[in-house]
């Protein structure tokens, strides 16, 4: 099978990450929620356009042209897009309209720019990509689900370059119903102190991460995705043994990985699934965690992929993220695991290349 390389990065994220720059100036939060930072839309997108479109749809199209830029193409054979919530903002706006005008009078534009593959239409237009274009809409696990994807298509030589990414917006209502069945942490926290927050719920955050993967090494490239692998539902005590199946199945072991990046949001009833794996099988393992920059969305697992990336092609950890003092001299391969509210599981498998 041909192997699948990330050749480009494009990010999006409550960081200034749009700039290329690798968490070189760290913006310390202190909220419930934090947004995302803007870059300046209309060196990307027509203003006139720009005005018409969600967040999230500005956010992705920005991040899909910094990274087709980045790799050095203009086109791709297929785009896949993962998202939780898609243009939430316009399905808020939407429904609002509907009780407002007594179901009557409404204007059809939030209805069609809030459905979920929105952005990746939207992207396919810019770039005018006319092949296979799929968003999946799997809560946690859509990033990966848009990951396994490309993968398999890449593995099976249906297809050479291949924009797949993660994307999803805040949405104030959406906030507030969160805020009420307490997903989103009562107080506000600083960033640097989230683990140590030690209460229940997550800061909540948005963001677009978009990758070119291709079926050749270039100049750009990154990294080398060996595998990744979802559940549903893991119990803890589950957890390990379905570990080191996935390791075993790419012919690794718990001590063959260098890097484990955990995705810990501070909420007390559930980071216990990452303590699991820090705290026995990777003891020895430098371990990094990234929710406490981005904040926490159903895609974020796709700055997380960022991260691994990144940390694979610098050969660097950033202080901000490190989670523990083992230091390791060089990175061959990565593991990153994510999970939210202790469903919705991923293993996903990098290598350096």
């Amino acid at each position: 099978m041909k192997q699948v390389y990330v050749n480009s990065v494009g990010s999006i994220s409550t960081q200034k990450t749009f700039d290329g720059s690798f968490l070189e100036d760290v913006i310390d939060h202190e909220d419930h929620v934090i947004h995302a930072l803007d870059p300046v839309y209309k060196d990307y997108i027509p203003p006139a356009a720009a005005r018409r479109m969600a967040k999230g749809i500005k956010m992705g199209i920005v991040a899909s042209k910094i990274a087709l830029t980045e790799a050095g193409i203009h086109n791709v054979d297929a785009i896949i897009t993962g998202t939780g919530m898609g243009c939430v903002r316009d399905s808020e706006k939407f429904v609002s309209a509907i009780i407002d005008n007594d179901e009557q009078f409404l204007t059809p534009t939030p209805f069609i720019q809030s459905t979920h593959n929105t952005v990746g239409g939207q992207i396919a237009l810019e770039i005018q990509c006319k092949g296979y274009n799929f968003t999946y809409v799997h809560a946690a696990i859509s990033f990966e689900s848009a990951l396994l994807d490309a993968l398999m298509q890449i593995q099976e030589e249906e297809a050479n370059h291949i924009l797949i990414g993660g994307v999803d917006e805040l949405g104030d209502h959406t906030v507030k119903i969160h805020q009420i069945i307490k997903h989103i942490k009562a107080e506000k926290v600083k960033s640097s102190q989230l683990l140590a927050s030690k209460t229940s719920g997550a800061v909540f955050g948005e963001g677009a991460n978009f990758f070119v993967l291709s079926s050749e090494k270039g100049e750009t490239s990154y990294a080398e995705v060996l595998d990744t692998k979802t559940f549903n539902t893991l119990e803890k005590d589950q957890l390990q043994s379905e570990l080191n199946i996935f390791l075993k199945a790419n012919n690794m072991e718990a001590k063959d990985i260098d890097l484990l990046v955990l995705g810990n949001n501070g909420d007390v009833d559930f980071d216990d699934y990452y303590n699991a794996l820090a705290q026995d099988l990777f003891t020895q393992t430098q371990q990094v965690y990234f929710k406490h920059l981005s904040g926490e969305f159903n895609t974020v697992s796709s700055f997380g992929f960022w991260l691994a990336s990144n940390i694979l092609k610098h050969q660097s950890v950033p202080e901000v993220i490190k989670l523990n003092h083992t230091q390791t001299v060089q990175f061959d391969n990565v593991l990153l695991y994510n999970q939210y509210r202790g469903e919705n599981h991923s293993f996903t498998l990098l290598k350096k290349c």
